[in-house]
This record gives C-alpha cells, sequence and structure tokens, in this order.
C-alpha cells in the first residue's frame, strides 16, 4: 500500500477510515511497511489523537492481526482483569484462583515488567518449573479443565501490538491515551471475554500520575470495552504507597500465598508480620472479584458479592485451585514449597530500622520500585535480566506506629555491599510523624 498519504492525513490533523487503519495494520505486521514510517504515524497520532471511532478501528484491527481465542460454550464466564502496573501489585496471583472457585474461566494473558513497574510473568517464572509459554490448544484446555491459566501473550496473539509497542518504546509515543488504550484492549479482546475489570492506578509510581489522568484513560477503555461487546469496569487506585507489604517477584509470590491461607487476615502487626495479608492487598483482590460477580449477573449487589468473595476466599479452596494451577503449568512443587518455607532465599539480607517513635507518614513507592530496580530485581530494558529473589518486604506503612529500632523495610540483594546502599537510598522513602497521617482511600473511584 501507498501509506505515506496516511500519514500525511495524520499530520494534518485528519480522521483515517477504518478500511485504511485495518489495511495499514495488515501490512505492517505483515513486514511491508517499514519502521520509519511507522513510527512517523505513531509521533503524528501523538500529536494529533485519535476519534474514539479511530480507535475502536486500530483496536480490532490488532486483534485481528493474529489468533484470538476460542471457548467451548460453557456456563461459566469468561473473565479477566488488568492492571496499568505499580509497586507491589500482585493481586493477578490470588485473584486468578479465587475467580475460577466462584465459577469463571479466567484466560489471564499477562506481560512482564519494565522499568519500576512489576510484571506477573515475572512473578511467575521465580515458582521452580512453572511456564508461562503455553500454546494455544493447552492454553484453552487448562482454562476448561481448571477454569484458570496464567501465561505469556504467544506469538501468534496479537503480533501487531508486540512490533508497535517496540516502536513506541523507542519513539517517545508510549504517553498516547488511543495507543495505550488500543494495545491493552486489542490484548483482552483477543481472549473473547464475557467481562473485564481494570485496575487503573496514579500516583508517584505509577504510569498515569494524576487522578485525572488515569480517569481519562479509564473512561476511554470502559468505553470502547463495552462498545466492542466486553462487559468492562475501571476501578482508580492510589499507586503512592506501595501494594501490600512486600514488591520484588519471588517476595510478592510469597505475599501472594499468604493471600490465599484462611484466617490470615486478622493477624496482628509483629513478629508474624510475614504471615500477615496486608489489608490493602485483600481489599483490592476482594474489590475485582466483586466487581466481576455483578458485571456477569452472578450477584446483585457489590455488598454481597463481597460478602461471596470474601467466604470463597478464606475457605482454602482458592489455595487448593493455586496448587492445581501450578502443576498443571509445569511447577515443581516440592522446590516450590522448599522455597516457600525459607525466609529469604536472596544472598544478603539488611533491615531498614526506625530511628525514632511516631506513625509513618509516607512510603514512597516510586523510590522502592527504582531500589528494587537497580537491585536486579527489575528491568531497565526488554533485554534486562533480573534476579526473582531480590526486593523489599516487611515494609511499614503510611498509619503504622513505630518505635526505635522497628523494622521499616528488608532488603534481600545479592551481596552486603549492595544491600547497604539500598537501605541507604530508602531510608528517604520514609517519614515518620508525631501524629497519624490521613490516610487517603485505595479505591478512589469507580467508571
Amino acid at each position: 500500500m501507498n501509506f505515506l498519504p496516511l500519514i500525511e492525513q495524520k499530520r494534518e490533523g485528519k480522521i483515517l477510515a477504518p478500511a485504511e487503519i485495518q489495511s495499514f495494520i495488515r501490512e505492517f505486521t505483515a513486514g511491508k511497511i517499514p519502521d520509519y514510517q511507522m513510527a512517523a504515524l505513531l509521533m503524528a497520532i501523538y500529536f494529533r489523537g485519535l476519534t474514539t471511532a479511530e480507535t475502536t478501528a486500530l483496536t480490532l484491527a490488532m486483534r485481528d492481526s493474529g489468533d484470538v481465542l476460542k471457548f467451548p460454550t460453557d456456563p461459566r464466564p469468561l473473565v479477566d482483569k488488568h492492571s496499568t502496573g505499580g509497586v507491589g501489585d500482585k493481586v493477578s496471583l490470588p485473584l486468578a484462583p479465587l475467580l475460577a472457585c466462584l465459577g469463571f474461566r479466567v484466560p489471564m494473558i499477562s506481560g512482564r515488567g519494565l522499568g519500576i513497574t512489576g510484571g506477573t510473568l515475572d512473578k511467575l517464572d521465580s515458582i521452580p518449573g512453572f511456564q508461562t509459554l503455553l500454546p494455544v490448544p493447552r492454553l484453552t484446555e487448562l482454562v476448561q479443565a481448571i477454569g484458570c491459566v496464567m501465561c505469556g501473550q504467544t506469538d501468534r496473539m496479537v503480533p501487531a501490538d508486540k512490533k508497535l509497542y517496540a516502536l513506541r518504546d523507542a519513539t517517545g509515543t508510549v504517553p498516547s491515551i488511543p495507543l495505550i488504550v488500543a494495545s491493552i484492549l486489542s490484548k483482552k479482546l483477543a481472549e473473547n471475554l464475557h467481562a473485564l475489570i481494570l485496575d487503573v492506578k496514579f500516583g508517584s509510581a505509577a504510569f498515569m500520575q494524576t487522578r485525572e489522568q488515569a480517569r481519562e484513560l479509564a473512561q476511554a477503555m470502559t468505553a470502547l470495552g463495552n462498545e466492542c461487546g466486553v462487559n468492562t469496569r475501571a476501578i482508580l487506585t492510589d499507586m503512592n504507597t506501595p501494594l501490600g507489604r512486600a514488591a520484588g517477584n519471588w517476595l510478592e509470590v510469597k505475599e501472594s500465598v499468604a493471600c490465599l491461607k484462611p484466617g490470615r487476615a486478622d493477624l496482628p502487626v509483629g513478629q508474624d508480620a510475614p504471615q500477615r495479608v496486608p489489608p490493602d492487598l485483600r481489599t483490592l483482590v476482594l474489590t475485582c472479584a466483586a466487581h466481576l460477580l455483578v458485571q456477569t449477573g452472578k450477584a446483585t449487589s457489590l455488598d454481597a458479592a463481597h460478602r461471596q468473595a470474601a467466604a470463597c476466599l478464606d475457605s482454602g479452596a482458592p489455595l487448593a485451585k493455586w496448587h492445581e494451577m501450578l502443576v498443571a503449568q509445569g511447577a515443581d512443587l516440592a522446590a516450590y514449597e522448599k522455597k516457600l518455607a525459607r525466609d529469604h532465599t536472596a544472598p544478603a539480607l539488611v533491615e531498614l530500622r526506625a530511628d525514632r517513635t511516631g506513625c509513618v507518614a509516607r512510603c514512597d513507592a516510586r523510590i522502592l520500585g527504582e531500589v528494587i530496580r537497580d537491585l536486579g530485581g527489575g528491568r531497565l530494558t526488554k533485554e534486562s535480566a533480573i534476579n526473582y529473589d531480590f526486593g523489599v518486604d516487611q515494609l511499614a506503612k503510611p498509619g503504622d506506629s513505630v518505635q526505635p529500632d522497628s523494622v521499616l523495610a528488608r532488603i534481600h540483594a545479592a551481596d552486603a555491599a549492595q544491600a547497604e546502599t539500598a537501605r541507604t537510598r530508602i531510608r528517604a522513602a520514609f517519614e515518620i510523624s508525631d501524629t497519624p497521617p490521613q490516610l487517603p482511600p485505595l479505591i478512589q473511584e469507580v467508571i
């Protein structure tokens, strides 16, 4: 195709027809449009934007650039959740088996982390033997048999997005609402879902820094998802503070497993802190489940849905489902249990302690995310190797009372020198005040 006129049209702010969008996505995916021309179009979109109709056409063209999952007729609705990413966000891990136990099918196709945002696949890769790359027939087989699967995007699923995202990342065009919407929803629509819950985060460690930006993205995604036939809802959540008390791949797996264990929610803070389920993590897991119950007609109100989800989570069934999923996806359960029983698996462990009495007023997620990345627990580029055992846990959170020598964080690192450097940096993430802070709600809006 002659691609230059389309670049010129969008450069001048003109609207592209659905057939034109379908054509250039098909040609680009097939390698018939050079990267430099597509980069020019992406920059034009960044500055000129896309209409709702253009965004819809782009999303569907990207979805149809590869395989779309097909499942047999089944009374269990197909559902999923997507988060825009943050520090300590491990909600997907306990949520998938919980949803399976609530009578859903969950083809949870996830991604890897980049920068300070953690990726679900990286967390799963910290589990000995767990396979995150599954062929489509095996993926659908496991969803039908177990109710949930957690894996990565296959080479044949939404290949247009892989190529476009690599270009966006290299050309400074990532922060474009229409391109973000198309990237996220093309992958979710390829799962053939009945309902989708979106966790759109904002704050210091989020992709969207302000609530207003997050709302704009959430509104665009929910509108398009619903228009495409998927019951879509979004929640806006705070990401100025890490979610939970652990951040770092394996440490987040451990906290997720604790969330699945019955009777862990009300343990007091103290020596058993590693086994205590942070209330913010539990709240977000149950909220996502409750919304999906309402969206699919399995519950008539959010309150009733929340009670139903909480009873299921506390029953122990989701933990058994988690183990079933691990075995089905190749995990070495004996090695996993042995690793889970260890207090720490990194070579070096140091503690950051408070130097005064007071209340934690701030625990800066951005600083912690940057330190974890620099420890080797995250990626600077897509090609970076990561160490799954590095990170922080036993985090003191805003509102916690502390005494001199109270643990504010434990740092898991490669050696003592690296851990000490991280401890110095992490100290700046904490602020201790004489009076308890006014804490913002975790979930600030539903769209």
